[in-house]
Protein backbone atom coordinates (compact mmCIF):
# COMPACT_ATOMS: atom_id res chain seq x y z
CA UNK A 1 0.00 0.00 0.00
CA UNK A 2 2.62 2.73 0.96
CA UNK A 3 4.70 1.39 -2.09
CA UNK A 4 2.12 2.14 -4.49
CA UNK A 5 1.05 5.09 -2.81
CA UNK A 6 4.60 6.20 -3.34
CA UNK A 7 4.46 5.24 -6.97
CA UNK A 8 1.71 7.24 -7.69
CA UNK A 9 3.47 10.25 -6.34
CA UNK A 10 6.40 9.70 -8.10
CA UNK A 11 4.33 9.19 -11.32
CA UNK A 12 2.12 12.36 -10.76
CA UNK A 13 2.90 15.51 -12.72
CA UNK A 14 4.84 17.95 -11.24
CA UNK A 15 3.11 21.17 -10.30
CA UNK A 16 2.54 23.70 -12.77
CA UNK A 17 5.40 26.42 -12.49
CA UNK A 18 3.84 28.87 -15.05
CA UNK A 19 0.25 30.65 -14.34
CA UNK A 20 -2.51 32.72 -16.56
CA UNK A 21 -5.15 34.53 -15.61
CA UNK A 22 -7.48 36.12 -17.65
CA UNK A 23 -9.14 39.02 -16.42
CA UNK A 24 -11.54 41.37 -18.00
CA UNK A 25 -8.96 44.23 -18.93
CA UNK A 26 -5.96 42.25 -19.25
CA UNK A 27 -3.79 38.55 -19.82
CA UNK A 28 -1.19 38.05 -17.56
CA UNK A 29 1.51 35.15 -17.28
CA UNK A 30 3.76 34.34 -14.39
CA UNK A 31 6.88 31.90 -14.35
CA UNK A 32 7.69 30.97 -10.87
CA UNK A 33 11.61 30.06 -10.12
CA UNK A 34 12.68 27.09 -7.72
CA UNK A 35 12.14 29.59 -4.79
CA UNK A 36 8.99 29.60 -3.18
CA UNK A 37 7.82 33.33 -4.29
CA UNK A 38 10.44 33.65 -6.50
CA UNK A 39 9.09 35.57 -9.65
CA UNK A 40 11.68 34.54 -12.82
CA UNK A 41 9.23 35.60 -16.04
CA UNK A 42 5.89 38.30 -16.04
CA UNK A 43 4.43 38.91 -19.44
CA UNK A 44 0.98 40.75 -19.73
CA UNK A 45 -1.28 41.98 -22.64
CA UNK A 46 -4.30 44.51 -22.39
CA UNK A 47 -7.77 43.71 -23.44
CA UNK A 48 -9.92 46.19 -24.97
CA UNK A 49 -13.86 46.89 -23.60
CA UNK A 50 -15.71 43.95 -24.34
CA UNK A 51 -13.60 41.20 -25.07
CA UNK A 52 -14.09 39.71 -22.62
CA UNK A 53 -17.35 39.76 -20.24
CA UNK A 54 -17.12 37.74 -17.37
CA UNK A 55 -20.36 36.19 -16.51
CA UNK A 56 -21.86 33.01 -14.46
CA UNK A 57 -24.61 32.38 -17.33
CA UNK A 58 -23.77 33.40 -20.52
CA UNK A 59 -20.79 32.97 -22.93
CA UNK A 60 -17.55 35.09 -21.89
CA UNK A 61 -15.15 34.93 -24.93
CA UNK A 62 -16.86 38.78 -26.80
CA UNK A 63 -14.43 38.51 -28.59
CA UNK A 64 -12.57 35.02 -29.35
CA UNK A 65 -10.12 35.92 -31.53
CA UNK A 66 -8.66 38.64 -29.71
CA UNK A 67 -8.74 36.96 -26.39
CA UNK A 68 -7.29 34.05 -28.21
CA UNK A 69 -4.26 36.36 -30.02
CA UNK A 70 -3.56 38.04 -26.19
CA UNK A 71 -3.06 34.57 -24.56
CA UNK A 72 -0.59 33.53 -26.95
CA UNK A 73 1.32 36.94 -27.01
CA UNK A 74 1.53 36.45 -23.24
CA UNK A 75 2.58 32.62 -23.75
CA UNK A 76 5.15 33.14 -26.26
CA UNK A 77 6.62 35.95 -24.27
CA UNK A 78 7.62 33.62 -21.20
CA UNK A 79 10.43 31.21 -21.02
CA UNK A 80 10.53 27.82 -22.46
CA UNK A 81 6.55 28.13 -23.84
CA UNK A 82 4.89 26.69 -21.12
CA UNK A 83 3.01 23.50 -22.46
CA UNK A 84 1.11 22.96 -19.03
CA UNK A 85 -0.51 26.09 -16.65
CA UNK A 86 -2.75 26.69 -14.02
CA UNK A 87 -5.35 29.55 -14.81
CA UNK A 88 -7.34 32.01 -12.89
CA UNK A 89 -10.84 32.96 -14.05
CA UNK A 90 -12.78 35.78 -12.93
CA UNK A 91 -14.81 35.42 -9.99
CA UNK A 92 -18.01 36.21 -11.81
CA UNK A 93 -17.91 33.80 -14.52
CA UNK A 94 -18.98 31.23 -11.30
CA UNK A 95 -20.93 30.96 -8.63
CA UNK A 96 -19.90 30.90 -5.07
CA UNK A 97 -22.16 29.97 -2.12
CA UNK A 98 -21.10 28.10 1.46
CA UNK A 99 -23.31 25.76 2.28
CA UNK A 100 -24.02 24.16 5.76
CA UNK A 101 -25.19 20.48 6.45
CA UNK A 102 -26.10 19.16 9.99
CA UNK A 103 -24.78 15.40 9.14
CA UNK A 104 -22.42 14.65 6.76
CA UNK A 105 -22.35 11.27 4.41
CA UNK A 106 -19.55 8.93 5.35
CA UNK A 107 -19.53 8.12 1.95
CA UNK A 108 -17.56 10.64 -0.66
CA UNK A 109 -20.31 9.96 -3.37
CA UNK A 110 -23.51 10.22 -1.48
CA UNK A 111 -21.47 13.83 -0.12
CA UNK A 112 -21.41 14.80 -3.74
CA UNK A 113 -24.45 14.23 -4.44
CA UNK A 114 -25.73 16.19 -1.35
CA UNK A 115 -24.03 19.33 -2.31
CA UNK A 116 -25.15 19.34 -6.17
CA UNK A 117 -28.87 18.70 -4.75
CA UNK A 118 -28.30 21.16 -2.59
CA UNK A 119 -26.93 23.38 -5.28
CA UNK A 120 -29.52 23.27 -7.98
CA UNK A 121 -32.12 25.20 -5.03
CA UNK A 122 -29.86 28.49 -6.08
CA UNK A 123 -27.93 28.06 -9.10
CA UNK A 124 -28.56 30.31 -11.64
CA UNK A 125 -28.58 27.30 -14.26
CA UNK A 126 -28.85 23.82 -14.69
CA UNK A 127 -26.80 21.96 -12.42
CA UNK A 128 -26.42 19.21 -14.75
CA UNK A 129 -24.77 21.52 -16.96
CA UNK A 130 -22.16 22.71 -14.51
CA UNK A 131 -18.70 21.93 -12.90
CA UNK A 132 -19.36 21.50 -9.37
CA UNK A 133 -16.28 21.93 -6.87
CA UNK A 134 -16.24 22.13 -3.38
CA UNK A 135 -14.11 22.01 -0.33
CA UNK A 136 -14.47 21.70 3.88
CA UNK A 137 -15.17 24.93 5.21
CA UNK A 138 -15.35 25.52 9.18
CA UNK A 139 -16.96 23.16 11.30
CA UNK A 140 -20.43 23.67 13.07
CA UNK A 141 -21.49 22.95 16.74
CA UNK A 142 -23.53 19.38 16.58
CA UNK A 143 -20.71 17.51 14.31
CA UNK A 144 -22.31 19.30 11.28
CA UNK A 145 -19.76 21.39 8.93
CA UNK A 146 -20.11 24.15 6.35
CA UNK A 147 -18.67 23.38 2.49
CA UNK A 148 -17.40 26.33 0.03
CA UNK A 149 -19.33 25.30 -3.38
CA UNK A 150 -18.42 27.23 -6.26
CA UNK A 151 -20.68 26.20 -10.28
CA UNK A 152 -19.45 26.97 -13.33
CA UNK A 153 -21.04 26.08 -16.78
CA UNK A 154 -18.91 23.57 -18.45
CA UNK A 155 -19.46 25.53 -21.86
CA UNK A 156 -18.07 28.50 -20.06
CA UNK A 157 -14.83 26.23 -18.36
CA UNK A 158 -14.45 24.96 -22.35
CA UNK A 159 -14.01 28.38 -23.25
CA UNK A 160 -11.21 29.60 -21.24
CA UNK A 161 -9.60 26.14 -21.57
CA UNK A 162 -9.93 26.25 -25.31
CA UNK A 163 -8.15 29.94 -25.80
CA UNK A 164 -4.87 28.16 -23.77
CA UNK A 165 -4.86 25.11 -26.29
CA UNK A 166 -5.40 27.40 -29.63
CA UNK A 167 -1.62 29.21 -27.95
CA UNK A 168 -0.82 25.36 -27.70
CA UNK A 169 -1.07 25.09 -23.80
CA UNK A 170 -3.20 23.11 -21.03
CA UNK A 171 -4.52 23.91 -18.30
CA UNK A 172 -4.31 21.33 -15.67
CA UNK A 173 -5.86 23.27 -13.12
CA UNK A 174 -8.48 26.13 -13.17
CA UNK A 175 -9.40 28.50 -10.14
CA UNK A 176 -11.61 31.55 -8.99
CA UNK A 177 -9.23 35.12 -8.73
CA UNK A 178 -10.40 35.66 -5.29
CA UNK A 179 -9.98 31.86 -4.39
CA UNK A 180 -6.71 31.72 -5.82
CA UNK A 181 -5.70 35.30 -3.17
CA UNK A 182 -6.71 33.45 -0.17
CA UNK A 183 -4.75 30.19 -1.23
CA UNK A 184 -1.68 32.71 -1.90
CA UNK A 185 -1.71 34.65 1.09
CA UNK A 186 -2.96 30.89 3.42
CA UNK A 187 0.56 29.33 1.90
CA UNK A 188 2.40 31.98 3.79
CA UNK A 189 1.36 30.04 7.05
CA UNK A 190 0.90 33.02 8.92
CA UNK A 191 -2.41 34.53 8.50
CA UNK A 192 -4.07 30.73 9.61
CA UNK A 193 -5.54 32.07 12.70
CA UNK A 194 -8.01 34.58 13.56
CA UNK A 195 -10.46 36.76 11.25
CA UNK A 196 -9.01 38.35 8.29
CA UNK A 197 -11.03 40.15 5.76
CA UNK A 198 -9.86 40.37 2.13
CA UNK A 199 -11.47 42.93 -0.35
CA UNK A 200 -10.76 42.82 -3.89
CA UNK A 201 -11.27 44.97 -6.54
CA UNK A 202 -11.00 43.78 -10.15
CA UNK A 203 -11.78 45.32 -13.74
CA UNK A 204 -15.97 44.01 -13.51
CA UNK A 205 -16.24 43.46 -9.77
CA UNK A 206 -15.59 43.65 -6.67
CA UNK A 207 -14.94 40.47 -3.89
CA UNK A 208 -15.09 40.54 -0.62
CA UNK A 209 -14.16 37.67 1.63
CA UNK A 210 -13.40 36.55 5.49
CA UNK A 211 -11.58 34.04 6.43
CA UNK A 212 -11.54 32.65 10.48
CA UNK A 213 -8.50 30.19 11.45
CA UNK A 214 -7.86 29.42 7.69
CA UNK A 215 -11.32 28.80 6.76
CA UNK A 216 -13.45 31.28 4.16
CA UNK A 217 -16.75 32.17 6.25
CA UNK A 218 -17.94 35.04 4.27
CA UNK A 219 -17.59 35.21 0.26
CA UNK A 220 -19.58 38.13 -1.33
CA UNK A 221 -19.10 38.92 -4.60
CA UNK A 222 -20.68 41.72 -6.67
CA UNK A 223 -20.45 43.50 -10.17
CA UNK A 224 -19.28 47.04 -10.50
CA UNK A 225 -22.85 47.87 -11.76
CA UNK A 226 -24.15 46.79 -8.39
CA UNK A 227 -26.09 49.10 -5.94
CA UNK A 228 -24.43 51.17 -3.75
CA UNK A 229 -20.25 51.34 -3.20
CA UNK A 230 -17.34 49.23 -2.42
CA UNK A 231 -16.89 51.34 1.05
CA UNK A 232 -20.62 50.58 1.73
CA UNK A 233 -20.35 46.90 1.11
CA UNK A 234 -17.64 46.55 2.69
CA UNK A 235 -18.78 48.02 5.77
CA UNK A 236 -21.93 46.44 5.67
CA UNK A 237 -20.57 43.17 5.23
CA UNK A 238 -18.01 44.02 8.55
CA UNK A 239 -21.62 44.97 10.20
CA UNK A 240 -22.75 41.35 8.98
CA UNK A 241 -19.56 39.31 10.49
CA UNK A 242 -20.29 41.00 13.89
CA UNK A 243 -23.21 40.24 14.01
CA UNK A 244 -24.61 37.27 12.52
CA UNK A 245 -20.95 35.43 12.52
CA UNK A 246 -19.77 36.03 16.14
CA UNK A 247 -17.34 38.40 14.79
CA UNK A 248 -15.09 39.92 17.14
CA UNK A 249 -12.69 42.01 14.87
CA UNK A 250 -10.24 41.60 12.12
CA UNK A 251 -6.57 40.56 13.07
CA UNK A 252 -5.73 41.87 9.50
CA UNK A 253 -7.53 43.48 6.45
CA UNK A 254 -5.89 43.07 2.86
CA UNK A 255 -6.56 45.07 -0.03
CA UNK A 256 -6.04 44.16 -3.89
CA UNK A 257 -6.99 46.54 -6.51
CA UNK A 258 -6.36 44.43 -9.52
CA UNK A 259 -6.72 46.91 -12.25
CA UNK A 260 -4.00 47.71 -14.63
CA UNK A 261 -5.04 51.28 -15.19
CA UNK A 262 -5.35 52.21 -11.64
CA UNK A 263 -2.83 54.42 -10.49
CA UNK A 264 -0.77 54.15 -7.06
CA UNK A 265 -2.94 57.60 -5.92
CA UNK A 266 -5.82 55.70 -6.21
CA UNK A 267 -5.36 52.88 -4.76
CA UNK A 268 -3.91 54.89 -1.94
CA UNK A 269 -7.44 56.75 -1.31
CA UNK A 270 -9.49 53.85 -1.70
CA UNK A 271 -7.01 52.13 1.50
CA UNK A 272 -7.33 55.51 3.43
CA UNK A 273 -11.10 55.48 2.75
CA UNK A 274 -11.88 51.75 3.94
CA UNK A 275 -9.81 52.35 7.22
CA UNK A 276 -11.63 55.49 8.29
CA UNK A 277 -15.08 53.19 8.13
CA UNK A 278 -13.20 50.03 9.78
CA UNK A 279 -11.42 51.65 12.08
CA UNK A 280 -8.70 49.24 10.99
CA UNK A 281 -5.11 49.10 9.37
CA UNK A 282 -5.83 48.09 5.49
CA UNK A 283 -2.60 46.61 4.37
CA UNK A 284 -1.69 46.20 0.28
CA UNK A 285 -1.02 42.12 -0.56
CA UNK A 286 2.51 42.93 -1.93
CA UNK A 287 4.25 42.77 1.92
CA UNK A 288 2.05 39.45 2.86
CA UNK A 289 3.06 37.61 -0.54
CA UNK A 290 6.83 39.22 -0.25
CA UNK A 291 7.38 38.06 -3.88
CA UNK A 292 11.02 38.34 -4.75
CA UNK A 293 13.06 37.61 -8.01
CA UNK A 294 13.73 39.69 -11.60
CA UNK A 295 10.36 39.49 -12.92
CA UNK A 296 8.42 41.03 -10.31
CA UNK A 297 10.14 44.08 -10.47
CA UNK A 298 8.33 46.86 -11.49
CA UNK A 299 5.17 45.08 -11.72
CA UNK A 300 2.34 45.75 -9.52
CA UNK A 301 2.05 42.78 -6.75
CA UNK A 302 -1.64 43.34 -7.00
CA UNK A 303 -1.56 42.11 -10.56
CA UNK A 304 0.67 39.50 -9.91
CA UNK A 305 -1.08 38.45 -6.62
CA UNK A 306 -3.96 35.47 -7.87
CA UNK A 307 -1.86 33.86 -10.43
CA UNK A 308 1.03 33.83 -7.97
CA UNK A 309 -1.27 32.27 -5.52
CA UNK A 310 -2.60 29.69 -7.25
CA UNK A 311 1.03 28.48 -8.05
CA UNK A 312 1.81 28.67 -4.51
CA UNK A 313 -1.42 26.11 -3.59
CA UNK A 314 -0.14 23.59 -5.75
CA UNK A 315 3.22 23.37 -4.70
CA UNK A 316 1.62 23.33 -1.18
CA UNK A 317 -0.63 20.79 -2.12
CA UNK A 318 2.20 18.66 -3.98
CA UNK A 319 5.01 18.72 -0.94
CA UNK A 320 1.39 17.83 1.71
CA UNK A 321 0.83 14.53 -0.69
CA UNK A 322 4.69 13.86 -1.15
Amino acid sequence: MAIGARLRRLLAPSPARVSLQIATDRVTGVALGRGAREVTAVSTASLPEGVLIASANASNLGDRAAVEAAVRHVLDALPGSPGRLALVVPDSAAKVSLTSFKQIPSRSADLKELVRWQARKTAPFRVEDAQVAYSQGRALEGGGREYVVSLMRRDIVEEYESVCSAAGAHAGVVDLSSFSLLNGVLAGRAMNEGDWLLVHVAHSYSTIAVVRDGQLILFRNRSSEGDGNLVDLVHQTAMYYEDRLGGAGFSRVLLVVGLAETNPEEADDLRATLESRLGASVEAIGAELALSGAGAEGVSPDLLAAPVGLLLRERSSAETAA
